[in-house]
């Protein structure tokens, strides 16, 4: 029986079930190859249950076949499918290309969708029809193309249905992918008899960077780069790149070269050059990143991929629209090289859960890569769970592939089919949180930011209602679905974190510590979630979920006591800078710091605090506490130590006690923490108590910010 459509444009693969066509490999068929065509099968399968069987075989001459392979003349991310007579082809450029053209038929022909590696959505038909002149094929822009999420990284089958790469530096020796001058040349082998290796700063060197004018340098970098290649021979790309600080050496060879280049990546792109020349069959990736972003005069060697960093850009808007500098600098390089990979940022970092609303930039921002040269590009995402994690996972891979894709279109595909009867409502509250951000044009929506610099925009009390309306109906219309329900309460983890903020900042009776009974049920949902989707970071410094339930819960144990200082008048004798509007109010205002130094901290820079707070009457005191943060890699440490004192007339002042830094500051130090200064004390009459907070002026010698100021971080006085 010859199965046939009742259109005569059309030949029937699959009917009722049945089908007469095989899938057919070639006898030498790789494994990428053999998966590619046993994952047909077993899509066919599920939405026909027609079971094709897959045959290897060099014979040309068969009817009725499905014949996937690699066609090697044609570039390797290239796929395509057609029909050739009664026979369907489908081809890759190279042997991954492969699986990625039957995905992409799964996608166009049977309407299959791969939302995350745990759920996906194979309509069920009785036959497959295929017309007969029909003829696909994509060269998709980006040639690597890598989304920095553990949902990729740790399952490669759903890297693959997303067309994108397994891990964050694809072909890369492991030890030299980033920042790898410390590696090449370290400090503790070479400092002690060679400090003229290392960056010359204010006539001091540094280990921070290394001197690229100095030829036992280049030399030493040289044979580290070949053991790396000869350590790992499937390899083909090395980092020669700065460490990550901008601490860059200013002596009179490397300055007078950066001088000439017009740019601090002169030095550095003329000594990767050199490195480059002794390897010219592979690849030297070095950083256009901060300090050395800007283009020089230089031309890079053919063998050099200079990764551009857009780490300073405001995510509010496109690159090309809120980033001039740096778009500026991707035209500069884009004329000097073909070979650009960009390192691009979607996510923030210093709190991963926090709503960002930047979906709407990121399809403009990798046409505009794209359109400069860049044909690798690197997403960095949370790699953690973040807000809308497997949504953003999504989107942003779909637009790596195909940066013409419709964002707010993948979005609601992926929404209605990931969060079912709730998918409306979860996009009802993604495009009320991004117009709320569009409606403020002047807000920088900062990688290193929180959610208390949104709460005077897109963050505001009104907003937090609305969305938090939205997950309200999204719940309700999953609530007998446990499955999903899972799913959207994980989705609102970013409002919630934001309502959990907003209270801990108290913006009003509401938003606010004291509305016990809303706030713990809050808290306890977030737990919930959290502990659900296994749940840990909070941020890329390592402040882990427990630590914010720990610190969270400790301050709704201070707010609950009785503070002398609540609301009082608070006079610095040293400046602040920056943070929390600078406002000494900080202090005192029952709003309580956070993980992030953005979170109501007062900072100084590089100076100690002195503050007083008049208590505006006599009273009886017994113990003065203050919080201070702590995130290493940002230059922000514990203070040395704290010393309290107590008058009566503003004048005369009693010394109460002095505490220490209970976790001084080494290379082990914990990152990002919180640590409460107290002393206890015979209860003495008090109306002024004076706190000064000793700051260490500047880092230890191997700290990557060392000879910069430091900062302390103080917040909420609590005086009993």
């Amino acid at each position: 029986m010859v199965l046939m459509s009742c259109q005569t444009n059309e030949l029937t693969i699959v009917n009722d079930g049945k089908s007469e066509y095989q899938i057919m490999i070639p006898e030498d068929a790789s494994q990428d190859v053999l998966d590619a065509a046993n994952t047909l099968r077993h899509y066919i399968k599920i939405a026909t249950m027609a079971d094709l069987p897959v045959e290897m075989t060099d014979r040309s001459d068969q009817q009725k076949v499905i014949s996937i392979r690699q066609q090697s003349t044609m570039p390797v991310e290239y796929v395509g499918y057609y029909m050739d007579g009664k026979n369907l082809i489908i081809e890759g450029g190279s042997e991954r290309s492969v699986k990625y053209a039957v995905y992409e038929f799964l996608e166009q022909e049977l309407d299959c969708q791969f939302f995350a590696p745990d759920m996906e959505i194979v309509p069920k038909r009785e036959s497959l029809f295929l017309e007969k002149e029909l003829k696909y094929n994509f060269n998709p822009p980006v040639l690597v193309r890598t989304v920095h999420s553990k949902l990729f990284y740790e399952n490669p089958v759903f890297a693959d249905k997303q067309r994108v790469t397994y891990e964050a530096f694809p072909n890369y020796a492991p030890e030299a992918r980033v920042h790898s001058f410390h590696r090449f040349v370290p400090v503790d082998m070479y400092y002690a008899l060679h400090p003229e290796y290392y960056a010359l700063i204010d006539g001091k060197r540094r280990t921070t960077q290394l001197c690229l004018s100095h030829p036992d340098v280049l030399e030493i970098v040289k044979k580290a780069v070949s053991e790396a290649f000869k350590d790992n021979p499937k390899a083909t790309v090395v980092s020669v790149s700065p460490n990550d600080n901008t601490q860059y050496c200013k002596c009179k060879e490397c300055s007078d070269v950066d001088k000439a280049e017009e740019s601090p990546s002169g030095s550095l792109i003329r000594f990767v050059n050199k490195v480059a020349e002794a390897f010219p069959d592979k690849q030297i990736s070095t950083l256009a990143y901060q300090y050395t972003r800007k283009a020089c005069k230089t031309k890079p060697a053919d063998n050099v991929l200079v990764t551009l960093c857009s780490i300073e850009c405001d995510r509010s808007s496109p690159i090309e629209e809120k980033c001039a500098d740096f778009a500026n600098d991707l035209k500069e390089w884009k004329k000097l090289t073909d070979h650009i990979r960009i390192w691009d940022y979607t996510t923030q970092f210093t709190n991963f859960l926090a709503p960002f609303p930047n979906m709407h930039t990121l399809a403009p921002n990798i046409r505009f890569f794209t359109d400069n040269n860049a044909q690798w590009i690197f997403e960095q995402h949370s790699h953690n769970p973040s807000e809308l994690f497997e949504l953003r996972s999504y989107l942003m891979a779909r637009l790596l592939w195909d940066p013409n894709r419709d964002t707010e279109l993948i979005v609601d595909e992926f929404v209605n089919g990931y969060y079912a009867a709730a998918g409306p409502y979860v996009a009802k509250y993604i495009r009320h949180i991004h117009k709320a951000l569009a409606d403020d044009p002047d807000f920088f929506l900062f990688l290193y930011g929180g959610p208390s610099q949104a709460f005077d925009s897109f963050l505001n009390p009104s907003a937090l209602n609305v969305y938090n309306q939205c997950f309200d109906e999204a719940e309700r219309a999953v609530v007998d679905n446990k499955q999903v329900l899972i799913r959207v309460k994980r989705a609102r983890l970013g409002v919630r974190y934001a309502t959990l903020e907003a209270c801990r900042a108290n913006l009003n009776n509401h938003y606010s510590l004291s509305n016990t009974d809303f706030v713990q049920e809050e808290l306890a949902a977030f737990t919930q979630s959290c502990t659900e989707g296994d749940i840990t970071m909070m941020n890329e410094t390592r402040f882990m979920v427990s630590d914010y339930l720990a610190l969270y819960n400790r301050n709704l144990e201070r707010v609950a006591k009785e503070n002398l200082a609540l609301a009082k008048p608070v006079k610095l004798l040293t400046t602040p800078k920056k943070y929390a509007d600078e406002d000494p109010q900080t202090l005192t205002d029952n709003a309580f710091g956070g993980g992030s130094f953005y979170a109501n901290w007062l900072g100084f820079e590089g100076n100690h605090m002195v503050a007083v707070i008049d208590l505006e009457n006599e009273k009886q005191v017994s113990s003065v506490a203050t919080g201070f943060l702590q995130v290493v890699n940002h230059v922000v440490f514990f203070p040395v130590k704290v010393e309290y004192a107590s008058s009566l007339d503003g004048k005369n002042y009693d010394v109460l006690g002095e505490v220490g830094n209970g976790r001084p500051l080494t290379k082990e130090s914990k990152i990002n923490d919180i640590q409460m200064f107290s002393v206890r004390f015979p209860t003495v009459k008090a109306r002024y108590i004076k706190i000064k907070a000793f700051n260490m002026k500047t880092p230890p010698e191997w700290h990557h910010a060392v000879g910069l100021p430091s900062w302390i971080f103080a917040d909420e006085v609590q005086v009993n």
